[in-house]
């Protein structure tokens, strides 16, 4: 029985898929594909694993950790069987991501926030330890504070109450979510702080954003790639450095690594979950509407997310913290109805 029901889902798949749009896409495809955040990936395993364990008839997900922006890109190719059918984010979907989606025919789109996370700074066990703030992390990497002259080797430098120990962190590349956020809820936050950069935002945006966001090459700030778990090898190699990637990874390495306190906050389950950390955000998956049905197995993909997201669930016990009351019943009803997102959606946050 099993293997007939899959036979026919596959027929129906390969009608299904070929009416996706005009992409050249052909064929049909046996497994989800998912690709996207670093961030996001521990999680989507896990919820894979319990798929698979809980459908025996579907075939394995298919889950790579291409980054958010690389993820942002495959995922707005097109529809069709050679085209991913959910991106994972570590930030929220851009609008001009969203137009190409639409203009590559990828129309119908899904949003759901799966959760939240924390960017969290850390050391190693027994390394340097430091209350940061987003103003001393901005004057630190930026590449130029507050449009000036980076200077600044020494963490005392920045200022004088922090060691002085020279300034080396390791972090996401430019096409990591975990990046963007970094930029938007601790460089720029630490940026703001300039009264002149306030008004910079509003006479010149680009120079604000240049100046705000963009981080030092000296050496100090070194990109470590997409896979957060060379972070944790690279500040244990080095008890003087700091690591920055999400929450879960400062979880599961808690006997490797120690997370450093922001504003005096600790990054932790319930301080990221009450907004008391400053770099709380929330994580998402994008799933196209028009491979629902399409794709054997992807209701129920969606369907074991959702099963296991709560406070309690098992993706809580990896690092994964419960999205508000109000926004899990939004994501749970966008799961199974398949509302889409539209360009006021994204204008509205």
């Amino acid at each position: 029985m099993k293997t007939i029901k899959t036979t026919t889902l596959l027929a129906i798949s390969a009608v299904a898929l070929a009416s996706c749009g005009d992409t050249g896409a052909s064929g049909s495809r046996d497994s989800i594909m998912t690709v996207g955040s670093s961030t996001v990936f521990p999680f989507a395993k896990s919820v894979a694993e319990t798929f698979v364990r809980d459908n025996a008839n579907f075939a394995s997900p298919r889950i790579e950790s291409t980054g958010t922006g690389g993820g942002m890109k495959l995922f707005c190719s097109g529809t069709g069987a050679d085209t991913p059918d959910i991106s994972n984010a570590s930030r929220r979907m851009k609008a001009s991501e969203f137009e190409d989606c639409q203009a590559n025919g990828v129309t119908d789109v899904i949003e759901i926030q799966v959760g939240m996370d924390g960017i969290a700074f850390a050391s190693a066990q027994g390394g340097i330890t430091m209350n940061l703030s987003p103003e001393t992390v901005y004057k630190a990497i930026a590449a130029k504070p507050y449009g000036e002259e980076q200077t600044a080797k020494t963490w005392a430098d920045v200022d004088p109450s922090l060691p002085a120990k020279p300034i080396l962190v390791y972090g996401p590349p430019a096409t990591s979510g975990t990046r963007d956020a970094l930029k938007e809820l601790i460089l720029e936050a630490g940026c703001k702080a300039n009264e002149d950069m306030k008004a910079l935002k509003e006479s010149d945006e680009d120079k604000y954003d240049q100046i705000c966001t963009e981080v030092r090459d000296d050496g100090a700030y070194v990109d470590q790639g997409e896979q957060d778990n060379l972070i944790v090898q690279k500040i244990q190699g080095n008890k003087d450095s700091v690591g920055v990637f999400g929450y879960s990874y400062l979880e599961e390495n808690s006997d490797k690594v120690q997370g450093l306190a922001m504003n005096g906050v600790a990054p932790t389950y319930e301080n990221i979950s009450s907004f008391q950390y400053p770099g709380a955000r929330p994580l998402y998956i994008y799933v196209k509407k028009a491979h629902i049905g399409a794709i054997p197995g992807l209701q129920e993909f969606l369907d074991a997310w959702v099963a296991n997201w709560s406070a309690g669930g098992a993706l809580s016990k990896i690092g994964l913290i419960p999205s508000p009351e109000d926004v899990m019943a939004k994501s749970t009803a966008a799961a199974k109805e398949h509302t889409t997102l539209t360009a006021e959606d994204l204008a509205a946050k």
